[in-house]
């Protein structure tokens, strides 16, 4: 989640964001401190993390090259980076509920996510 993502999902979701602080207060000071979860960052503590993270840059990796070639029309790098943006929401809705860390089901979900999101950059391209 980047930095304007977290801006704008705590706008959207005070409660949620009140909550977590105070259930939660020294999991809130260290994400506060550090790097926000998204596609390119990594921790060494949190091997799921970087798993969906390492995805998410590759996917979209993938999208810019299908952008600079002209495989991809702006429709579909649109809504190719919108369903990033939903998986990436998910994933800090996730990392929020459990103190910065994945379950293996929520990892699993978001890698079927990613699955089909990454078939779709497949369909996409190859038109």
């Amino acid at each position: 989640m980047t930095p304007e993502q977290k801006e704008t999902f705590l706008k959207n979701h005070p409660a949620v964001a009140q909550k977590f602080a105070q259930n939660h207060p020294d999991a809130e000071q260290r994400l506060a401190a550090t790097q926000e979860a998204g596609a390119g960052v990594s921790d060494p503590g949190h091997p799921r993390v970087n798993e969906v993270n390492g995805r998410e840059t590759n996917q979209q990796n993938r999208i810019a090259q299908g952008e600079s070639s002209g495989k991809l029309t702006p429709q579909q790098q649109a809504q190719l980076q919108r369903s990033g943006n939903r998986i990436q929401k998910q994933e800090g809705n996730d990392l929020a509920k459990n103190d910065g860390h994945l379950t293996a089901a929520e990892k699993a979900r978001l890698n079927r996510e990613e699955n089909r999101r990454s078939r779709h950059i497949y369909d996409d391209k190859h038109e």
